[in-house]
């Protein structure tokens, strides 16, 4: 088995981090590890750290970094991972990026960290204008992918409606919290020259064609 990989995209909300995670993860054949997902299992499981980080939300506090490092270092450990990890959401901040440093240690780090950039008026743009049915959960956006009639949606019918988190104010505050917990990131990574910037305002094939090009480039994949 060759070295395990590990990559770690960064970007605002709506940069497209979940989308190209999930491209690279086809490609790669190692999965794509998000936080939110990673939370969902636990929590549904029942899991000690489930039960733990439960105890924080319940009483209206953030999930410690500790317990979040706990969660990720045990899906780490699964055997899906042998080969390594796409990382959409972990680090976000500088502890956690610390305690990934530790726990990929013995397999060389962290291969590479592309930063997927967009203006934040792209952000506020492709978030607001999400709409979600609320009976079948199909997901459109009123510029990129409208229904064919005004909020119903296409595959059943149901009403579509915009999400408290797809809320303006609520994208501002996610902005916000990016900018002041995670944007330190980007120094961090780029003093160990792990850092690359990718224009996400392109069409998502172009993003995705530009990142398999830098891992090749990097010698991460194979040269065709």
């Amino acid at each position: 088995m060759g070295k395990r990989i590990f990559i770690v995209l960064l970007g605002v909300p709506g940069a497209g981090k979940g989308t190209q995670a999930k491209m690279l993860q086809e490609k790669l054949g190692i999965p794509q590890i998000s936080t939110g997902d990673i939370f969902r299992y636990n929590l549904k499981n029942q899991t000690e750290l489930g039960l733990l980080a439960k105890r924080y939300m319940d009483a209206g506090e953030l999930v410690p970094d500790e317990v979040t490092i706990r969660m990720v270092a045990d899906r780490l450990a699964q055997e899906d991972c042998a080969r390594g990890a796409i990382l959409d959401g972990f680090p976000r901040n500088l502890e956690q990026a610390q305690a990934l440093d530790e726990m990929t240690a013995p397999d060389g780090g962290v291969s590479l960290v592309p930063l997927i950039e967009i203006s934040d008026e792209e952000a506020m743009r492709r978030i607001t204008g999400r709409r979600v049915c609320r009976q079948c959960g199909a997901v459109y956006h009123i510029e990129f992918n409208p229904p064919k009639h005004d909020m119903v949606c296409d595959r059943c019918g149901g009403e579509l409606y915009q999400r408290d988190d797809d809320k303006p104010e609520t994208v501002r505050n996610r902005l916000y919290v990016y900018y002041k917990q995670t944007s330190p990131l980007i120094g961090y990574y780029f003093c160990k020259g792990l850092l690359v910037r990718v224009d996400g305002s392109r069409p998502i094939e172009e993003v995705h064609q530009t990142l398999m090009h830098i891992l090749a480039e990097r010698g991460i994949l194979p040269q065709d």
